[in-house]
């Protein structure tokens, strides 16, 4: 069970924030304006071609590598991994697909609508809702579809993100079966779709909806999250409520929820039908250049590890003892094993693994590393996830740039 939120105090915090400082910052920093008042005024070199970016502070957040801000898209600096398994609010990625975000909610008017292939259609407010159920708790990965897209080779269209396009976090909310169950769904329902409250600037632009099989939707697990590690929602991460889909790509997470509907036939929307699709076949790939014959929407995780204790040429003291440290995750089977390589995958030994906080949470992991010689070591981490799934040594491609999860290698200097 979650703890209990206070949606009298939440909401009225919330609403003048939102009529104070930050909603001016959000509407500047998103306007035609360029967000010049905000930047940290600090660059970082991303570790593919062109590579440059800006530390850039929007409201709620600390400084973020910005990749474009109409809309607002901003990568976690990696060096935030090392400070837990929990993802800080504040350094939490944004992704969205249009420009035409809100810059200013009040929660005494917002409303969910769910409609559609429904007994009772509803609109509820948040305090409505926050009644259907007693609330609960889940630590899940939340990970954009393209994380890590600036590695591919050859390189492909699309955001040139690092591997800070993701992050873990307690979600507080209830299950979406709730809701539907409450609505009523009428039989022969076989999709759920799901809408925000951001919008294309353009008419023809078609508005981002996502939607899931009814027996997804049923599951117990996907959510309606209005809060995050214990606070409301940022909001540029979805304020004041998302889907949260535990163990998919971010983008099923949907964002402003507005607006539900239960569907007797599958949703056929641009968003499902034609992006976010995947060749279909074991390794979602293709050999590099080539397209896929055939695609399937774009689904579950697969299997991932990362060290996060050292960064690309580290100096590692010769002959002294060091802890390497990392994370790893799946789609949620959980992670069985981790290995660890001093040289460059040559051998391998297990690494420990730390407190398991759900199988849709990060894990963390350690292992000791003593080195015995001068110069470079190729450090290499390997996870395993209770399904049997394990990194692959050799990178997958797509031409969509989706699913990376070869092994990575990080090189230390010992002296």
């Amino acid at each position: 069970m979650g703890e209990q939120h206070n949606p009298d105090g939440a909401d009225r915090s919330r609403r003048s924030i939102l009529k104070g400082g930050a909603a001016i910052a959000l509407q500047g920093t998103l306007g035609m304006a360029a967000p010049a008042v905000l930047a940290a005024g600090r660059t970082i070199e991303m570790p593919f071609e062109n590579g440059q970016r800006e530390l850039v502070a929007f409201p709620q957040k600390r400084p973020l590598i910005l990749l474009t801000s109409r809309p607002p898209q901003l990568e976690t600096p990696f060096e935030v991994f090392r400070e837990g398994a929990i993802t800080p609010n504040d350094a939490f990625f944004v992704r969205y697909h249009w420009s035409g975000i809100p810059t200013n909610i009040d929660p005494a008017k917002y409303r969910l609508k769910i409609d559609g292939h429904v007994a009772n259609a509803m609109e509820l407010s948040l305090r409505e809702l926050r009644k259907i159920a007693d609330p609960v708790d889940l630590v899940a990965v939340n990970q954009c579809s393209g994380n890590s897209r600036g590695f591919f080779d050859p390189r492909v269209n699309g955001g040139q993100l690092g591997n800070g396009a993701m992050g873990n976090a307690r979600w507080t909310g209830i299950p979406l079966r709730a809701l539907l169950e409450k609505a009523g769904v009428k039989a022969g329902a076989v999709q759920v779709s799901f809408d925000g409250l951001d919008r294309s600037p353009l008419e023809t632009g078609p508005d981002f909806v996502k939607a899931l099989t009814m027996d997804h939707a049923m599951d117990g697990e996907v959510m309606l999250a209005w809060a995050m590690n214990g606070k409301d929602l940022p909001f540029l991460n979805g304020y004041p409520l998302r889907l949260v889909v535990p163990g998919h790509y971010g983008t099923y997470w949907v964002k402003h929820l507005s607006h539900i509907q239960l569907l007797d036939k599958p949703f056929d929307g641009f968003w499902m039908n034609a992006a976010y699709r995947i060749p279909a076949n074991d390794c979602a790939c293709v050999p590099p250049g080539s397209a896929p014959t055939s695609t399937v929407p774009i689904g579950r995780f697969n299997v991932r590890s990362f060290i996060t204790s050292h960064m690309q040429d580290s100096i590692v003291p010769m002959g002294q003892q060091v802890v390497v440290k990392g994370i790893a995750f799946d789609g949620g089977h959980g992670i069985q094993e981790v290995a660890f390589s001093d040289d460059g995958g040559g051998s391998w030994r297990a690494a420990s693994l730390g407190k398991d906080l759900g199988r849709y949470s990060f894990r963390e992991w350690s292992i000791a590393f003593r080195p015995a010689r001068k110069g470079t070591y190729d450090l290499r981490v390997r996870a395993k996830s209770r399904s049997g799934e394990v990194q692959p040594l050799t990178a997958n491609w797509n031409p969509a740039g989706y699913m990376r999860n070869v092994v990575e290698s990080t090189r230390v200097i010992v002296r």
